[in-house]
Formats: C-alpha cells, structure tokens, sequence
C-alpha cells in the first residue's frame, strides 16, 4: 500500500512538473520562473549572502549604539593603623565615555551604507548563481536536442541498411553496399550514445546543482532565437542601470568616504564622565564625586584619519573600475547576442539546403541516378549540418538569455 501511495505521488509530482514546461509562456523551453525563484532563493551561495546581509544590519546596529559601555572600577582594603586599629574602606567609580556631537550620525550612516552594500552583493550573488542556472540548463537542453537528433539519424540509417539487406538478396545491391551501410550506422550509433552519455552528465550535473529544481523526463525543445527578445540595445542599456555590482561598489565608496570623515572627527577623543564613591577610615571618611576624563590625540590619530582618507580614495577609483567592467560587459552581451544571432542565420539557411540536397540525393538513388555512397555522403552532410544548426541555435539563445538575465529582465526577484 506504502509503495503505490509513494509511486502515485511521485507521478504526479511528475505530472505537474510537465504541466508547468508545458506552459505557453516567453521562454518555453526555461523553466517556469516560480521554479527558478525558487531554486535560486534554496542555493547555499544566495543563503549564505542573506546570512552577511544579517551581518551587515547587525553591525550598523552596533554602529548606532556606539562602542562606549558603561565600566563600573571598584577597590576593597582593609586597613591597618598603629593604635588606631583596623578599617574597613572602599572605593567604587562609575564611567561611560560619550560621543561627541556629529560622530553618532556619521555611523549610522555608515552602517546604512554597509548594509545597502551587503544587499546588492546579495542580489549580486543571486544574479550569479541564475547565470550558473542558465549555463547548465542550456548545456541540458543542447545535449538532449543533439541526442534526439542522433536518434533519429539511427533509426533512418537503420531503414536504409534493412532496404539494401533486401535489394542485396534480390541481387539489386552488391555486399559492398551493405558492408557500406552498416558502418554508417555503427558510425551514428557511436555518436548517438556519445551524446546520450553527454545529456545524461548535464542532467546530473544540473539535478546536483539545483536539487529544488524539478526536472521533466526529457528537456524541452530549444525555442528559435527569432522567438526571443530582439531588444538588444534596450536590455545593454539596463545591465548597466540594474547592475548590483555598480551598486555595491558605491555604497561601499560612500561608506569609506563616511569613515574618513569618522576618522577625522575621532581625532578629538570622547570624553568620560561619571562618579566616584568612597568610603575611608571605616566610614569616618565617606565622598561623593564627579570624575571626568579625555584622552589626548596624537599621531596615532592623525595616521589613522590619514589612513581613513587614502581608503575612502581608493573605494571611490575602484568604483570606476567596476563601472568599466560591467561597461565591458554590458557592451560583449551585445556584441555576443548580436553575432550568434547572425551565425545561427547562417547556419540555419545552410541546415535547409542540407536537408534538401539529401531528399534530392535519396530520390536519385531510388531512381538508380546515384550510387550509395553519394547517398550516405549527403546524409552525413545533412545530419552534420542539423547538429551545427543545434549547436548555433543553443549558443544564440544563452547568449540572450544572459543579455536578459543581466538586464534582470527575467529571473529577477520580483520588486526588481
């Protein structure tokens, strides 16, 4: 009874999982996007950025509170006078140090300032890790259309091998013939299974990767690029505008510049105040004061602030550099979208000519105007030409899907 409750919900895990491929939606051949929000939201990498995002929000709580705790010192003697006999005295002093004015609000807005930091290297993890998502889904996908292709290259080889078997007992085909044919076919078997084997190892490697996200029986077929979004200038301009890189090295160029004018300011130390209490002469002698104290700024505070300035300088040089970088990146997703866009056109026009000069090829043979060797060449060329239109086809489409991935166009979270 266990065993068909287990086998009846693991059918229809299944059969949802299908029904949500099965969607009409803009990428049919990605996963659902819930799936892949949740898939990113389980990885451990976007876990553990969450976990520093905490880190940064409880560190900006201790900037708030400052460092400054109140220190209790206290003393207990007895005392010894000749003829006087002995005494009980204590002395006990309270202190908190007190920041000046000015130096509160600079840290709580450097604690503001790491957190939104932490936040967008968050979401840039999160971006990194859908990049990751893409790259072993597309290895899936292009492996699967490749195998699915090679099979049916067998079965036609194996049609082909069975007809010349039967013309070679009617005396139509010469042994050659067939010897011909059915290497032809071992030939297809072999890559056949070699491309099974390559599916297989992507759909493990993706299943290991992403176990939060549920697989078909078999991937989808790849989308045509023509079906994707064309808008490539558009979503180049927004890699640049959502980029949590840009973000992160901001906040943290704003965040050092705030510590330099900390740093700056802590040149002139807070001061202490408190009380003391004493008791002396076992109580003869008892006291109530005010004590105050404040350090004395020296060098060490004025390399620290220089130190301070020269970090808040580099924070903000590298900035630029980060700038550039999703620049250069910005512009390559272009580029690569563009020009695999291109050689995929290409390549598809060649696939189309392939496949007709091979239907041509088999209508001469059945006619007797070609010999099998003009036939099997054209279907090689044929089944070479589908596995490089395959091929161009996977590689135009990650490289919009990154363009779109980048642009945080799609898997996103949603208030992006």
């Amino acid at each position: 009874m266990k065993l068909r409750v287990r086998v009846a919900m693991l059918c229809s895990v299944l059969f949802l999982t299908e029904t949500a491929f099965a969607q009409d939606r803009l990428h049919p051949d990605l996963p659902p996007p819930e799936l892949v929000a949740t898939a990113l939201d389980n990885h451990p990498a976007v876990g553990a950025a969450e976990a520093r995002v905490a880190a940064a929000r409880a560190q900006a709580g201790m900037l708030a509170v400052g460092p400054h705790e109140v220190a209790v010192q206290g003393t207990y003697l007895r005392r010894s006078v000749n003829e006087e006999g002995g005494f009980n005295e204590f002395d006990t002093t309270v202190t908190r140090a007190f920041r000046l004015p000015g130096k509160a609000s600079l840290d709580r807005k450097a604690g503001d300032f790491g957190i939104e930091a932490a936040q967008n290297r968050a979401e840039d993890v999160r971006h990194q890790t859908a990049l990751l998502l893409a790259g072993f889904w597309y290895d899936w996908l292009t492996a699967s259309a490749l195998t699915r292709n090679d099979a049916e290259m067998v079965v036609n080889l194996e049609r082909a091998l069975a007809a010349i078997k039967r013309r070679a007992t009617l005396r139509d085909a010469s042994d050659l013939d067939v010897d011909q044919a059915a290497a032809a076919l071992a030939l297809a078997q072999g890559q056949g299974a070699q491309t099974r084997a390559t599916a297989a190892e992507a759909r493990v490697k993706l299943a290991a990767q992403f176990p939060d996200l549920p697989l078909p029986f078999e991937a989808p077929d790849m989308v045509s690029p023509h079906d994707l979004p064309q808008n490539f200038e558009e979503l180049r301009a927004l890699v640049i505008a959502r980029s949590h890189e840009i973000g992160a090295a901001r906040a943290d160029a704003e965040r050092m510049s705030v510590t330099a004018r900390r740093a700056k300011a802590e040149r002139t130390a807070d001061p202490s105040f408190g009380f003391r209490l004493f008791s002396e002469r076992g109580g003869t002698e008892k006291g109530l004061g005010v004590v105050a104290s404040i350090p004395l700024g020296g060098r060490h505070r004025l390399r620290a602030a220089d130190e301070a300035v020269a970090m808040a300088s580099s924070a903000r040089l590298e900035q630029g550099v980060v700038e550039r970088e999703v620049q250069v990146m910005a512009d390559a997703d272009l580029s690569n979208a563009s020009t695999r866009l291109v050689v995929w056109e290409q390549v598809h026009k060649a696939r189309i000519r392939a496949e007709s000069m091979s239907a041509r090829a088999g209508k001469g043979y059945a006619l007797g105007a070609i010999d099998l060797a003009d036939l099997l060449f054209a279907e090689r060329q044929a089944n070479d030409a589908r596995r490089a239109e395959i091929s161009a086809r996977a590689e135009a489409g990650r490289a919009i899907v990154k363009l779109e991935i980048d642009s945080h166009t799609i898997w996103a979270p949603a208030d992006e």
